[in-house]
C-alpha cells in the first residue's frame, strides 16, 4: 500500500526534490553559512513528514472503506464527480443484474412446466409397450429413455446455477440407488445383448439420493450407448469409490483430459452425431457440489472405467 502510495505522489516528490536542488544552489552560489541554509531545509523536512504520515492515513482510511464497498466522503470536485460515475454505474448494474435473475426464473419455470408435459405422453408411450416383448418394443423403450434422460439435462442443466437448489444431504444406501438405474436400462442391455455385472456394494453413502441417482444413470447410459459387445460392470473398487466398467468403443488419449469439459464431444461424438457433450460436464458438476470425485480410465477399443469417489466430505447432514 505504501509503494502504491508513493507511486502516486510522484510529481509531488519530484517537486519536493527541486526545492532541495533550489537550496543547495543557493548554499553553494552565495557561500551561505551552513547553519542558514540546514535550519530552515530541517523545518522544511519535519513539515513535509508531518503532511506526508497525514496524508497517506488519510488515504488508507479511503481505501479501506472503498473495500467494504463504502465510498468515502469527496475531498474535492474531481472526487465527488467519480462518485456520481460510479453511483450511476452500480444503479445499472443492480437493474441488470434482477432483470437477469427474473428472466433466468421465467425461463427455468418455464422448462420445469415443459418438463413435466412431455412426461406425460412418454409414459403414456412405455405403459403401451411395456406388454409387449419383442425387438421393436425394446428398442421404442431404449428411444424413451433416452428421451426422458435428454429431459433431465436440460433441466439439470439450468439448475446447476440456480441460486437456490433442492440438495438434501443424507446418509443413504448405495444399492438402492444403483438397481434402479440398472433397471432402467434393462431392455437396451437385452436388445444389444450385453451382459450386466453387478456386485451389490452393501455401502452407505453421504450424498443426496436424486442428484447421485442422474450421475449413475447418466454414466451408465454412456456405459451403454459406447458398448457394442461384451458387458458392463458395476462394482466398489475400494472403500467408497464407485466403478462402473464397460468393454465398449473406449476414449483416446487425446480425448480423455477434457471429457469433463461443457459441450467436449471428442472423436467419439464426432463420430456419432447426437452427442451433446454435456452429460459428463453435468456428472463433474454435481459430483463438484456434492463434494464427491469422478475421474475416467480408458483406452480406445478397450472399454472405459469411470471411478466416483463418494468418500465423505466436509458436507453436513440435513
Amino acid at each position: 500500500m505504501f509503494g502504491e502510495y508513493l507511486k502516486s505522489r510522484v510529481k509531488i516528490l519530484m517537486l519536493l526534490l527541486g526545492v532541495a536542488a533550489v537550496f543547495a544552489s543557493v548554499y553553494f552560489l552565495f557561500e551561505l553559512p551552513v547553519v542558514t541554509v540546514l535550519y530552515p531545509l530541517i523545518l522544511s523536512l519535519v513539515l513535509i513528514l508531518t503532511v506526508g504520515i497525514i496524508d497517506f492515513l488519510l488515504v488508507l482510511n479511503k481505501h479501506r472503506k472503498i473495500q467494504r464497498n463504502d465510498l468515502p466522503e469527496p475531498s474535492g470536485l474531481l472526487e465527488k464527480d467519480y462518485q456520481e460515475v460510479i453511483s450511476k454505474l452500480k444503479e445499472e448494474q443492480d437493474f441488470y443484474r434482477q432483470k437477469t435473475t427474473s428472466d433466468y426464473n421465467n425461463m427455468v419455470e418455464y422448462y420445469t412446466i415443459w418438463a413435466h408435459q412431455i412426461k406425460t405422453p412418454i409414459a403414456s408411450m412405455r405403459l403401451r409397450i411395456q406388454s409387449e416383448d419383442s425387438d421393436l418394443a425394446r428398442r421404442l423403450d431404449g428411444d424413451l429413455n433416452r428421451i426422458e434422460a435428454y429431459v433431465e439435462m436440460v433441466l439439470t442443466f439450468l439448475r446447476l446455477d440456480s441460486d437456490s437448489t433442492d440438495y438434501v444431504i443424507k446418509e443413504i444406501d448405495l444399492d438402492a440407488v444403483i438397481k434402479p438405474a440398472i433397471r432402467k436400462f434393462a431392455r437396451d442391455f437385452i436388445s444389444k445383448k450385453l451382459t450386466m455385472d453387478f456386485k451389490p456394494t452393501e455401502t452407505k453413502v453421504l450424498s443426496d439420493e436424486k442428484w447421485l441417482s442422474f450421475v449413475i444413470e447418466q454414466v451408465l447410459s454412456n456405459a451403454v450407448k459406447y458398448t457394442n459387445e461384451g458387458g458392463i460392470k458395476v462394482y466398489m473398487d475400494e472403500p467408497g469409490i464407485l466403478c462402473i466398467e464397460d468393454t465398449g468403443i473406449g476414449i483416446s488419449a487425446a480425448d480423455l483430459p477434457r471429457i469433463f469439459e461443457n459441450g467436449y464431444t471428442g472423436f467419439n461424438g464426432r463420430e456419432d452425431k447426437r452427442a451433446s457433450g454435456i452429460g459428463l460436464y453435468l456428472c463433474k458438476r454435481i459430483c463438484d457440489n456434492l463434494g464427491h470425485k469422478i475421474s475416467a480410465e480408458s483406452e480406445q477399443g478397450a472399454g472405459t472405467r469411470i471411478r466416483i469417489d463418494l468418500n465423505k466430505r466436509d458436507i453436513g447432514i440435513e
